[in-house]
């Protein structure tokens, strides 16, 4: 049995190897649906309602109905972690498909199907320290990104060559012009101003990456939400990519080009140290 056994469904909490869905199943033959990753630290929800409010945001996006109002869902979700006895750092996945239905491309009068489930996720402190690789690549997504969706082939593929070469990310751009990671958003530093790609439809509107935006203004640091070229980001004082589980991850090197001095920089640490304290972290990485 594994550490968190029950999973949530439209229809309640159920043990993990009771959820079966039928082969004809629209997530799986069509990708037809959202979700959304949430992060727990010792036990409590990050960023809950941020991302339940984005998992609204996308169903609608795709005229999908979520089987819960936003109130009953978050009960529902804080109840899972109860039942599971969730008490340390892991992620919650979160799926909504539009139903199991006879394969037609035209939406079926059907329930949607949806399900919950935790496991446990340490956070990448070695690399939060040290800093990981990167490389570039091309965007070759659909103009939605904003929506988060099930069609992640583009991001995998992605994901697949930065992993063949060594890097933790690939960096990705549509006509030279940086949009954000397979599985992140992007940021840079230059001359001690925050830049990263505005909040548009060809980006997906991080949790994170809001979060970021807020620290930083507290910080007194000046931000632009505007974009930037490969070119920009190849002469940046630092960089880092922000997601769930990567929080803010420094980028050390992009495409064998060092970054800076090669070294996690010294407002990437404030910013890092900042989003401890936000997240409630009691054990602080970057002392």
């Amino acid at each position: 049995m594994s550490v968190y056994s029950h999973v949530l469904t439209q229809d309640g909490i159920i043990p993990k190897e009771s959820l079966l869905y039928p082969f004809e199943e629209r997530g799986l033959q069509f990708g037809d649906g959202v979700y959304e990753v949430i992060r727990i630290y010792q036990g409590s929800f990050d960023l809950l309602e941020e991302h339940i409010d984005r998992l609204y945001r996308s169903a609608d996006a795709i005229r999908l109905k979520v089987p819960f109002i936003k109130t009953e869902l978050i009960a529902a979700l804080q109840k899972l972690t109860a039942t599971n006895d969730v008490r340390t750092d892991a992620k919650l996945y979160l799926q909504i498909t539009r139903g199991s239905a006879t394969r037609e491309h035209s939406f079926p009068d059907v329930p949607s199907n949806f399900y919950a489930y935790i496991e446990p996720s340490n956070r990448p402190v070695s690399s939060l320290q040290h800093g990981v690789r990167a490389i570039l690549a091309d965007d070759i997504r659909w103009d939605l990104c904003y929506i988060k969706s099930l069609n992640l082939l583009p991001n995998i593929l992605a994901k697949q060559t930065a992993k063949e070469k060594g890097a933790y990310e690939a960096i990705l751009h549509k006509q030279d012009t940086v949009t954000e990671g397979s599985s992140s958003n992007v940021f840079m530093i230059k001359d001690d101003i925050l830049y990263t790609h505005p909040a548009t439809v060809n980006i997906l509107h991080g949790c994170v990456r809001a979060r970021v935006l807020e620290l930083a203004q507290q910080a007194g640091l000046q931000v632009k939400e505007t974009a930037f070229r490969v070119e920009n980001l190849l002469q940046a004082d630092e960089v880092f990519i922000t997601s769930t589980t990567s929080e803010i991850m420094p980028i050390i090197e992009i495409d064998a080009k060092q970054v800076g001095n090669g070294k996690p920089g010294s407002i990437t640490r404030i910013l890092q140290r900042a989003y401890e304290k936000a997240c409630g972290i009691h054990v602080t990485a970057f002392a």
